[in-house]
C-alpha cells in the first residue's frame, strides 16, 4: 500500500477525553467538513478551513470537564446534531452552535460513556447503564466492573435495540432491556467500541473492539451468542487502544480501519487480500491520540486522518502533497503562502514571548505584596497502571498537559524499575533502609525538554503488597506537584477469571498450579479477618504432584535466563581472543555466534537485570511454603536450595524438592 500522507496542525483547544472530537457531515458534494471538540474546559469548538486557516464556526462558555462528545438525528437522516456529556448532564447543540438540550440525568456518577441513536440515548457511568428514549428513562443496568464503553447496534437494519457495554472485567455484555443477554470474554480489558465500517457490516451486528493492553478484535453480536470473526495480538508492546475509525483514505471503495493509541500511535491497517486486517502505515504524535475519524477537512479533494490529542492538539494527516513541481505558477504561489505562513507565526511567537515576560514581571513585583495571595497553578494527569501478562510487570503511564519536570516514586514494599527503550529520562534511585520510615523504593526520574509523557516498568513481588506513589512536578511556574498513588496487591501478577461457580454462598473456592499462591491467599485472608474480627474458616488440600509440575513450568524460563547470563559472562573473554587473534575462525561455532549475537544479548540482558533473581525467589518461595503447609520449617536449607541453583540442573533441583524434610 503506497500511502504517503502529511501531518498538518489545525489548532489547539484544552485537554480532552477519548472519544469527544467529530466531523460534521458535509453540506455538499464537494465541500470540506467542520471539525467538532470538547475538552476538560467544558467548551464546545466547531471550526472549518478558509485560504487554509481555521475559522471558528462556534465557541461555548467554560463548563464542566467533557466526557463524551458524539453526534445524533433523525433516523436515516445526515447525523449533525452535537451531544456531549458533562458530568450528569447531556447538552445538545446545532450545527451552528445554538443549544436545543440540557438533560439533567441525576446519575449519582458522572457519565463516562454514551452513544446516540435517534430518539434513543445511551449513557454509561462508572457501574451504571442507562438507556432513554426522548429523555424518558426506559431502561437500567448494573454491571459488575467499570463500564468503559458503550454502544448500540444500529436499529435501522435490526429493528430492535441491542446494547453494547465494555467493561473493565475484560468482558464485552450484551443487553436487551434491562438484561444481561449473554457476556463474551476478551483479551484484555474493553476501552472502546465501535460499529464495523461504521455501519456494523453487512448484517449490522458486527462490532469492533480496542484493549487496554493493545488487542483489537471484531466479534459478530447475533442474537444468541457471540461470534468471534478475528483478533490481532499487540506483538509490538504498543499503547492501548483510545480510539478507532473506518474510513477508505485510499480511494479504493473498501474502508480501511484506523486505530489510535496512547502512546501516540495512529495506525492504519487494509483488509488486502485477508480475512484479518494487516498493517500498512504507522504515525508517532508524541502524546495520546484521544479521538480519530476519516474525512476531508484542509482542502476538498483532499483526504484525511483528523486526530485530537490529550493536550487538544487537532491535527491532520492528509493526502495533499505538501510541495509542488516549482516550474509551475502553482508552486511559487505556494512558496509566498508557505513565506507568509512561516512570517505570521514568527511574529505571533514574538508576541507571545513579550506578553508572557510582562506577566511573568508582573507577578514577581505583585508577590512581594504583603497583601498578594499565592495561586498554585492546577493541571491535568492522564495516568494508567496496568499489569503485562507477556513479561509479569506492571506498566505505569503519566501523561501531563505541560512537559515533566520530575517525577519521584516512593513505595513501602520492595519493587525493581525496568528499562523502557522509549524512556529518554534519567533515573536516580536512593538506597534507603525499609526500617522506621516504611521506604523500599525511591526514585527520581528527571525528563528532557518537552517531554510531556512518561512510561515506567515496574516488577512486583507477590505476597508484599502496598502502596506506590509517584509526585508528578511539571515545567510550570511557581513550582507545583501532584501525587497519585496506585495500589501494589497482595496477588499483584494474577488476574480474574470468570469460570465462576455462582451457586455456592458465603464461601470461596480457589485453586492454583503453585502452592505459593495458595499461601499468600491463605495469609492476606487470615490477616484481613482478624483486623475485621470476622471469623473465617480456611482449609488446604494440596496436591504433592503440583510443585514439580510449577518447577517444570518455571524451567524453560531459569534456563534461557541462565544461558543469557553464561553467554554475557563469556563476551569480554571471547572479544579479547578476537582482538588478539584477528579473526574467529579459531572458535567453535557456539563461541562465533555468542559474538555475532553480541549487540542483542547486552541488549536483552539489560531489559531483565534482576529476572534470574526474580525466578530464585520464587523457587525460594515454592520450597518454603511446600513444607510450611506440612508445618515444618525448611528455611535453614534455604542456602543449599541457592547452591543447587548456583549449578542448576532440573533433575536434581526435583530430587532436592523430594527428599528435604
Amino acid at each position: 500500500m503506497d500511502l504517503g500522507l502529511s501531518r498538518v496542525d489545525y489548532l489547539q483547544v484544552g485537554v480532552t477525553s477519548q472519544k469527544t472530537m467529530k466531523l460534521l457531515p458535509a453540506s455538499g458534494r464537494k465541500a470540506t467538513q467542520k471539525v467538532v471538540i470538547g475538552d476538560h474546559d467544558g467548551v464546545v469548538t466547531c471550526f472549518g478551513m478558509k485560504k487554509g486557516e481555521p475559522v471558528p464556526v462556534f465557541k461555548t462558555l467554560p463548563g464542566e470537564k467533557i466526557a463524551r462528545l458524539e453526534l445524533g438525528g433523525a433516523l436515516n437522516t445526515p447525523q449533525e446534531k452535537i451531544f456531549v456529556a458533562a458530568g450528569s448532564e447531556v447538552r445538545g447543540f446545532t450545527k451552528k452552535g445554538k443549544q436545543f438540550l440540557a438533560f439533567n440525568t441525576n446519575l449519582t456518577e458522572n457519565i463516562k460513556a454514551m452513544h446516540i441513536s435517534g430518539s434513543d440515548l445511551f449513557l454509561g457511568a462508572s457501574y451504571v447503564y442507562n438507556h432513554y428514549c426522548d429523555c424518558k428513562d426506559q431502561h437500567y443496568y448494573l454491571s459488575g466492573d467499570k463500564i468503559n464503553d458503550v454502544l448500540c447496534l444500529p436499529v435501522e437494519k435490526l429493528s430492535c435495540i441491542t446494547p453494547v457495554l465494555a467493561c473493565q472485567d475484560r468482558v464485552v455484555r450484551v443487553l436487551q432491556g434491562s438484561d444481561l443477554l449473554y457476556e463474551m470474554e476478551v483479551p484484555g480489558p474493553p476501552t472502546v467500541l465501535t460499529l464495523n465500517n461504521g455501519n456494523g457490516g453487512d448484517s449490522g451486528e458486527e462490532v469492533l473492539f480496542g484493549t487496554s493492553d493493545g488487542k483489537i478484535g471484531l466479534v459478530e453480536i447475533s442474537g444468541v451468542s457471540p461470534v468471534e470473526k478475528w483478533k490481532i495480538e499487540n506483538e509490538k508492546k504498543r499503547g492501548g487502544i483510545l480510539c478507532m475509525d473506518s474510513f477508505d483514505i485510499l480511494g479504493d471503495g473498501v474502508k480501511e480501519l484506523i486505530i489510535g493509541r496512547d502512546d501516540g500511535m495512529l495506525e492504519i491497517y487494509n483488509f488486502e487480500y485477508a480475512k484479518s486486517p494487516i498493517l500498512r502505515y504507522e504515525y508517532a504524535l508524541s502524546e495520546s491520540v484521544t479521538s480519530v475519524q476519516g474525512g476531508c477537512v484542509g482542502k476538498e479533494g483532499y483526504d484525511e486522518i483528523i486526530t485530537s490529542t490529550y493536550s487538544g492538539w487537532v491535527s491532520g494527516l492528509t493526502t495533499e502533497p505538501t510541495h509542488r513541481e516549482c516550474g509551475s505558477g502553482d508552486g511559487l504561489k505556494m512558496t509566498h503562502e508557505m513565506q507568509n505562513k512561516v512570517l505570521s507565526l514568527r511574529n505571533e511567537l514574538e508576541q507571545l514571548q513579550i506578553k508572557v515576560l510582562h506577566e511573568r514581571e508582573k507577578y514577581q513585583q505583585s508577590s512581594q505584596s504583603s497583601t498578594a495571595v499565592s495561586a498554585v497553578p492546577t493541571f491535568s494527569i492522564n495516568d494508567k497502571f496496568t499489569l503485562n501478562r507477556d513479561d509479569a510487570s506492571y506498566s505505569l503511564i503519566l501523561e501531563v498537559q505541560a512537559a515533566i519536570d520530575t517525577v519521584l516514586l516512593q513505595c513501602d514494599v520492595p519493587i525493581d524499575l525496568k528499562d523502557v527503550d522509549k524512556n529518554s529520562a534519567v533515573v536516580s534511585v536512593v538506597d534507603c533502609e525499609s526500617e522506621p520510615n516504611g521506604n523500599f523504593l525511591l526514585a527520581t526520574y528527571r525528563c528532557q525538554v518537552n517531554t510531556t509523557r512518561l512510561e515506567l516498568k515496574i516488577l512486583s513481588i507477590e505476597g508484599r503488597y502496598g502502596t506506590l506513589q509517584a509526585y508528578v512536578t511539571p515545567r510550570v511556574q511557581p513550582k507545583t506537584c501532584q501525587v497519585r498513588q496506585y495500589q501494589i496487591k497482595p496477588l499483584s501478577l494474577h488476574q480474574r477469571t470468570h469460570c465462576i461457580d455462582r451457586d455456592r454462598k458465603g464461601e470461596g473456592y480457589f485453586k492454583s498450579d503453585n502452592i505459593s499462591t495458595i499461601s499468600i491467599l491463605k495469609d492476606v485472608l487470615s490477616k484481613e479477618a482478624t483486623k475485621r474480627k470476622i471469623n473465617l474458616n480456611i482449609s488446604c488440600d494440596i496436591n504433592e504432584v503440583s510443585v514439580n509440575h510449577t518447577l517444570k513450568l518455571i524451567h524453560p524460563k531459569l534456563e534461557y535466563q541462565l544461558m543469557l547470563a553464561k553467554k554475557v559472562e563469556l563476551l569480554d573473554a571471547l572479544k579479547e581472543l578476537q582482538a588478539h587473534e584477528g579473526n574467529t575462525d579459531f572458535l567453535i561455532p557456539e563461541y562465533r555466534s555468542i559474538l555475532e549475537e553480541a549487540e542483542e544479548l547486552l541488549k536483552e540482558h539489560k531489559k531483565q537485570p534482576t529476572s534470574l533473581e526474580r525466578l530464585y525467589g520464587m523457587i525460594t518461595d515454592l520450597f518454603i511454603d511446600k513444607f510450611k503447609f506440612k508445618g515444618t520449617n525448611v528455611k535453614t536449607k534455604v542456602p543449599l536450595l541457592l547452591e543447587i541453583l548456583g549449578s542448576y540442573d532440573q533433575k536434581a533441583l526435583i530430587a532436592f524438592f523430594d527428599s528435604a524434610a
